[in-house]
């Protein structure tokens, strides 16, 4: 069977999700929910759906892709099919798990490592972060991992969540930076494409971590299909 990747961007695209996903040998259609909100994949049994990360807020249900993923969440969740919340698509999947999706008294931009209560499921990292939102703990799940500022990863069954991108690469949140840069003038910084730099170590590690996540939550998630059958 083949895993569904929900894409919301050109800038936001699977990169080390994907990569991993294909050193698996796991087959992935990626689609385009921003280019097409109101047709769909059918849910037939993947083995696992991803949702990445995404410039809106799973509180803008008015916005006809997030009021369209959180239905496809809430049906793949009431069938039983794994789900990976990547930042964005952390807070829909708690949303749709009863949760609540707030505003971050402060953001967290850059490079992070997290306390992890859960290490062989979630690593400390060193992760990039990017988001001005944060989710709350659903109820029935279990917390992984937080900073001082959120909640960081939890796990409800088969479903994972995560607040961090650890699909996404220096390049990648270096767009983000350039594209935010009104708003991170308004907080102060002056530069925040240097709040991403980091040496080839630091993204070999991070790299490496990212491959550990994706092996856990497949791990759970093969569980599940296997517990299932």
């Amino acid at each position: 069977m083949t895993a569904l990747i929900l894409q919301h961007g050109d800038e936001t695209p699977p990169a080390l999700l994907g990569d991993w996903a294909h050193a698996r040998g796991i087959p992935c259609q990626v689609h385009r929910i921003d280019l097409s909100p109101h047709e769909l994949p059918a849910l037939d049994g993947q083995p696992f759906i991803a949702s990445l990360g995404s410039e809106y807020s799973p509180n803008d249900t008015d916005v006809p892709e997030v009021a369209a993923e959180l239905e496809l969440l809430e049906r793949a969740v009431a069938r039983g099919i794994p789900v990976l919340g990547l930042c964005y698509g952390g807070q829909a999947l708690a949303a749709v798990l009863g949760g609540r999706v707030e505003r971050a008294p402060e953001p967290e931009l850059g490079w992070v490592r997290i306390d992890t209560q859960a290490p062989q499921l979630l690593g400390e990292g060193p992760w990039l972060q990017w988001h001005y939102d944060r989710f709350t703990l659903p109820p029935g799940a279990q917390e992984l991992a937080r900073t001082d500022r959120a909640l960081q990863g939890f796990v409800h069954g088969p479903h994972l969540g995560v607040q961090f991108h650890p699909e996404s690469t220096v390049e990648i949140v270096r767009e983000w930076a350039r594209m935010d840069a009104t708003r991170l003038t308004e907080l102060g910084i002056e530069d925040g494409e240097k709040l991403v730099d980091a040496g080839d170590e630091q993204t070999t590690a991070a790299r490496v971590a990212a491959f550990e996540l994706f092996d856990a939550f497949w791990r759970r998630a093969r569980v599940t299909e296997r517990s299932s059958s």
